[in-house]
């Protein structure tokens, strides 16, 4: 796996020897997440799902996706020549269909474009790069400028010297103001539609539309299939991964 070796726990000590390829675990996750198939649909040839899906829940649960998307992104920064910590950032969301299982025990039904139905929201941290860099999901009952106070606070440690965050209307707000002022040294700026006639792209506002199109290609995260937030966010972050060693692999071959 490369430069991403490290970021993998190594086995417990004692006991029986690993005998699980982690590089196979990892291709079936990838698999999964570029296909949108089900556990059961994995190929003979990958690790049974019930080890992929386990492998799955622990990396989400012991930080090792996190660590491993954030190494990934300073590398194509630096890449890009960059500096590692970005002091430009832009905020979206976009909601998710759920489906029918887990009742609202796991999602809350929701009134959206007129109609009822099971969603999750996600609410992303893009950087002028087109990197989601601090991505984070929660139902989509909750409003965009809501949802981005708890990303705030979980992006302000990772990337300090952010002076300015681009948002649509929905963030608009003296309580929205006033909360990003409270959760770090940064402004808040929004960029507005315009009165033009057709499509026109918004300043700065199209690079975090084009991550999403990105993101879109992983059939996955088309819908929340698990109903489970932990789930669904690790998928994210496996789709920005993705991404990411696609780009400096492209880079390395040049």
């Amino acid at each position: 796996m490369g430069a991403g070796r490290a970021f993998i726990p190594s086995a417990r000590r004692g006991g029986r020897r690993r005998t699980v390829d982690v590089r196979e675990v990892l291709n079936g996750i990838l698999y999964v997440l570029a296909t949108g198939c089900q556990w059961r649909a994995l190929p003979k040839d990958l690790p049974p799902r019930s080890t992929v899906h386990g492998y799955l829940t622990l990396w989400a649960w012991d930080g090792t996706l996190g660590r491993l998307h954030h190494a990934l992104f300073v590398q194509v920064r630096e890449q890009a020549g960059k500096d590692a910590s970005p002091t430009a950032a832009i905020i979206d969301s976009q909601s998710v269909k759920g489906v029918e299982k887990g009742a609202l025990a796991s999602t809350r039904r929701v009134s959206m474009r007129a109609r009822k139905s099971t969603a999750r929201s996600g609410t992303s941290w893009s950087t002028l790069l087109a990197c989601c860099s601090a991505p984070w999901s929660h139902p989509a009952s909750v409003q965009d400028r809501d949802g981005a106070i708890p990303l705030l606070r979980a992006a302000r440690r990772l990337f300090p010297f952010v002076e300015v965050i681009f948002a649509d209307g929905a963030y608009q707000g003296v309580a929205t103001a006033a909360a990003v002022a409270g959760t770090g040294r940064w402004r808040l700026e929004i960029v507005r539609r315009g009165h033009g006639v057709g499509f026109v792209p918004l300043p700065k506002r199209w690079i975090v539309e084009r991550t999403f199109a990105w993101l879109g290609r992983c059939r996955r995260l088309a819908k929340d299939f698990e109903n489970l937030a932990v789930n669904a966010l690790a998928f994210l972050c496996l789709g920005m991964i993705r991404l990411m060693l696609r780009r400096l692999a492209r880079s390395s071959a040049a």
